[in-house]
């Protein structure tokens, strides 16, 4: 049986006087696929945040690999395994998309990694010489998720990674993150979009205004309309 590896446990944060995250667990296990769900500004970016210490809780504890990491800075974080890929992509638009690999890279692991990126992204080899900033915008979503992978995480925090792109460019990110969970990778990401999150995905969350509201299977989910149309509008 698979341990737990991320947990966050009644994590409160707050933006000033606003109380954003109201007491969010959830826990992810060694190579699960996780979907956090909910509608736009209901505190999916601030758990992700919340868990990398970018927003640090004001309440509440993150514990990753038997852990406690709350407070820790997120420079450790990213040492001891966890890596973020923001929503937006922020990839480095003047560098090439071999100088945005290995932007985030040390260590004698190098040569490894970009490998494993190229296996998985294969696009990406062909255009490696090429400027971040020309590539279409689904090959930069992938630029985005492998330079996460060039921090060798245990966890991969995934930020919207479908947004903004086409029905082919969304299979195809699909297939890199079942390619990325198969090589042991945990993943937890935010989506709005429940049909693309439960392709991929064997458990779920679903946040509304900083709350848990539901946690299941995606198969529970899937046959809990009354659920994803109260939450996530969907019909």
């Amino acid at each position: 049986m698979s341990e737990i590896l991320l947990e966050l446990k009644d994590v409160h944060v707050y933006y000033g006087s606003a109380h954003i995250l109201q007491g969010v667990s959830l826990y992810i296990k060694e190579g699960e696929v996780v979907a956090l769900l909910g509608r736009n500004g209901v505190g999916k970016t601030t758990t992700l945040r919340s868990i990398m210490s970018l927003t640090p809780p004001k309440k509440g504890s993150v514990i990753f690999r038997g852990k406690d990491v709350t407070k820790l800075p997120p420079h450790l974080h990213v040492r001891l395994g966890l890596s973020l890929c923001p929503e937006g992509r922020r990839i480095f638009q003047g560098l090439t998309v071999m100088q945005n690999l290995k932007v985030p890279l040390s260590g004698t692991n190098r040569k490894e990694l970009l490998k494993l990126v190229f296996q998985i992204f294969p696009e990406l080899y062909e255009r490696k010489n090429q400027y971040a900033g020309s590539l279409s915008g689904g090959e930069q979503q992938m630029l985005a998720i492998a330079r996460a992978i060039m921090c060798n995480p245990k966890l991969l925090l995934l930020d919207e990674p479908m947004e903004g792109l086409s029905l082919l460019m969304v299979r195809r990110v699909l297939k890199c993150l079942e390619e990325i969970r198969e090589r042991g990778i945990g993943i937890l990401f935010t989506s709005c979009t429940p049909r693309d999150a439960l392709a991929i995905s064997e458990r779920a969350y679903i946040l509304e205004k900083g709350k848990i509201v539901f946690e299941g299977t995606k198969h529970k989910l899937q046959e809990s309309s009354e659920i994803l149309q109260k939450y996530l509008g969907v019909v």
